[in-house]
This record gives C-alpha cells, sequence and structure tokens, in this order.
C-alpha cells in the first residue's frame, strides 16, 4: 500500500512477507530494536544503518525486508495498535461500563508511557501520513467496541447520540493522555486525575434517564 501526502508518495509496504520461521524472527528482531531506537533518540534522529546495525544485519539485508523508514515505523505501530486493542477488549470484557472509566485511562495511560517508542512514534501522528489512516482504523475500531457496549447497557440511548459519544471519548482521552506523557510525573497524575473527572462526569451525563 502507498500512502499519499499532498507532495509525495511514500511505499509503506514490507518487501517481505515472513512466512517461515526465521523470517518472522528477523522481523521481530529488527522491529524490537528498532523500536528501541526511536524510543532512546526519536523517530526523526533514526537512521536506516543504525537499525541494521543495532539488529546485526548489514543495510543491504534490512532493505530486504523494509524499504524504507517509514515502513518500520508503521509496522512497530501495527503491532501496538494490536497490542492495546487485545488489552482494551480484555478490561472492558470483564468490568461494567459505568465502573470502567478509571480503569481504561489507567490501562491507556500506563501503555502511553511504558510501551516503548509509543510517544515517538504517535506524537507525530498528524506530520507522518503513514500512521494517519492506522490512526483512524484504530480510533474507528475502539468506537465501534464502546458503541456496542453503551448499546448493551444503555439500550435506551439514541443511536446517533450513542456513537457520537463512542467516537469522542476514545479521541479525547486519547489527546489528553499523549500530552500527559510528555509532562513531569506530577504534573502528568493531576492531568489525568482530572481527565477521569471530566470523562466520569460526562457519561453520567450520557447515560441519565
Amino acid at each position: 500500500m502507498s500512502l499519499q501526502s499532498s507532495e509525495f508518495v511514500v511505499d509503506v509496504t514490507p518487501r517481505r512477507k515472513p512466512v517461515q520461521a526465521r523470517s518472522r524472527e528477523r522481523v521481530n528482531n529488527i522491529l524490537h530494536h528498532a523500536a528501541a531506537i526511536f524510543h532512546d533518540v526519536g523517530v526523526d534522529a533514526t537512521s536506516m544503518s543504525a537499525i541494521a546495525r543495532q539488529s546485526g544485519m548489514s543495510l543491504a539485508s534490512l532493505y530486504r525486508y523494509f524499504p524504507n523508514k517509514p515502513a518500520i515505523v508503521k509496522a512497530v505501530a501495527e503491532r501496538q495498535v494490536e497490542k492495546m486493542e487485545t488489552a482494551l477488549r480484555d478490561r472492558l470484557g470483564e468490568t461494567s461500563l459505568t465502573d470502567a472509566v478509571d480503569v481504561l485511562i489507567d490501562l491507556f495511560y500506563e501503555f502511553y508511557r511504558d510501551e516503548p517508542a509509543y510517544s515517538a512514534i504517535w506524537s507525530g501522528v498528524e506530520s507522518m501520513p503513514e500512521l494517519r489512516e492506522l490512526d483512524l482504523r484504530e480510533l474507528y475500531s475502539n468506537a465501534r467496541d464502546l458503541d456496542a457496549r453503551l448499546q448493551e447497557e444503555f439500550p435506551q440511548l439514541d443511536g446517533d447520540r450513542r456513537w457520537t459519544a463512542s467516537l469522542m471519548l476514545p479521541r479525547s482521552a486519547g489527546s489528553i493522555l499523549r500530552l500527559a506523557v510528555t509532562l513531569p510525573d506530577h504534573q502528568a497524575s493531576r492531568l489525568v486525575d482530572e481527565l477521569k473527572g471530566m470523562v466520569a462526569a460526562y457519561m453520567k451525563a450520557l447515560v441519565r434517564p
């Protein structure tokens, strides 16, 4: 798949789909080391040569798997999205929605803070065309899950308002949490607490008979 910006097209399709165990291991190794470098020095300062060196392979070998750095960024981001979506579905499945606000916000925040390279990658999502489509796909996936739970627990809710809320809540919470991970710990904690209060108040108003 080629993703187009207003100025150019960047091919972010991996050159080789790993089928054999050895190839899958090499790709996992590449993405593991790439994420660590992104986390340490940022995406912009990372070179393909550095990724190849840390992955223990030649630059030519790296290019056999990925055509450029944006393709590696996208592959790392896709794995992060999959991991986050799995964790969210597990938590939503075991917690009532009205009690889940604190749990889910904490889960988001811990992931943004602790997942290697998450902040480095997603803080620049608007300037990276290769991530915008993935970001929207994650948003709509989370919104569909939330919409289904709201419909199950609060069937009296108007469908249009329910869907609007399901889009707005993960997007607004995600934006605030991405800000929080850039702040000193004491400021971030206060921001997360305020976010919990804001979302809880909105949920209470949303489902009020």
